[in-house]
């Protein structure tokens, strides 16, 4: 019988990981950690334990029953990777830093020796976006790819994906007009530093691929690109205003908890939208873990580890979310500056 610990488990995305797994494995044992679960609301069906990821010995105090990890936390993340791969155990990790993930690749050597399996980007961003990037690229062998994301400014995030978020600031530039599914239509994306748009290119053949944001509110989302002007991003890394700024985008929810992501070459995109990204991002997650036995020993990312379509159709059934298949888009005049859209 397999048992499954979620790290980060009682986490914006951990809870819904967890949540799914009980469902979907009914067998199965799952655990959620964090470093104070006594503090933390329980998830039904799971049991509680504590562990700290910043602790080098963590990994002594999991159970031996354990065949399987989810890492749904942001912090020591290269180091359970390799403390999981070294005892046989299989590893998930929802991370978006491409540093992150780029420092477990390496271990598919040792993953491969002791029969383990990781599947990074796993999620929503990454992850539905690498699969509709696939979808795509199999179809536009050698295109460019574009990949953009509307998140919902009003939808509850952990404070590491705040972070993470405010991180990311000034980090990257450039933007590009996309077209989101119904209710959303056009909007101004911004490039981001979401890992897909690294990795993309090595695992799909793609010429290049560049992945933007932008909020459900217009006024967030201009908040924020005013933010990653680098005179203000180094301004908002200073402790004291980012302990401030911080604290005021886990108190403010201004929009929806809508999301959608397209991804889209010069001449056709493909698009998956719904609500509640944390739950999407759970879900996903936890249909990875269940495609586990089908998958050979090694480190792979998502697009590398399951059949995409078939993927993104059984997480919209289970989510209520909604694939758009892939279709043409409108022919663009040669001298337009904007990229096409649907």
């Amino acid at each position: 019988m397999t048992t499954v610990l979620v790290i980060g488990g009682h986490g914006a995305v951990g809870r819904h990981t967890a949540t799914a797994l009980t469902g979907l494995l009914p067998d199965a044992t799952v655990l959620t950690a964090g470093r104070h679960p006594e503090h933390a609301a329980p998830v039904t069906g799971t049991i509680a334990l504590r562990l700290d990821t910043t602790d080098p010995s963590a990994m002594d105090a999991v159970p031996p029953e354990v065949d399987t990890v989810v890492m749904c936390a942001a912090r020591g993340n290269v180091r359970i990777a390799r403390a999981c791969l070294e005892r046989g155990i299989h590893y998930l990790d929802v991370s978006a830093s491409h540093p992150v993930l780029a420092a477990i690749e390496p271990l598919d050597p040792t993953a491969r020796r002791t029969g383990a399996t990781a599947v990074l980007s796993v999620g929503l961003l990454p992850g539905v976006s690498n699969l509709l990037a696939r979808h795509l690229a199999d179809r536009r062998p050698g295109a460019g790819l574009r990949i953009s994301a509307l998140l919902g400014s009003g939808d509850r995030h952990g404070p590491a994906a705040l972070e993470w978020t405010l991180d990311g600031l000034g980090s990257l530039h450039g933007s590009w007009t996309a077209g989101f599914p119904a209710p959303y239509g056009p909007r101004t994306v911004h490039r981001f530093p979401f890992s897909d748009q690294y990795t993309l290119p090595a695992t799909t053949g793609a010429a290049s691929a560049s992945t933007g944001l932008c909020l459900d509110s217009r006024l967030v989302t201009g908040l924020l690109r005013a933010a990653g002007r680098p005179a203000v991003a180094r301004i908002l890394r200073r402790p004291g205003v980012r302990r401030l700024l911080l604290a005021a985008l886990d108190a403010t929810h201004v929009g929806g908890d809508g999301f959608a992501v397209t991804v889209h070459t010069e001449d056709a995109a493909v698009a998956f939208s719904g609500r509640d990204q944390s739950r999407a991002t759970g879900l996903a997650t936890a249909l990875a873990v269940t495609r586990l036995p089908s998958l050979r020993p090694g480190v792979f990312h998502l697009d590398q580890a399951v059949e995409p379509l078939a993927f993104l159709g059984e997480l919209a059934a289970h989510g209520s979310f909604t694939l758009h298949p892939l279709h043409p888009l409108r022919p663009v005049r040669p001298s337009a500056k904007q990229p096409p859209m649907y």
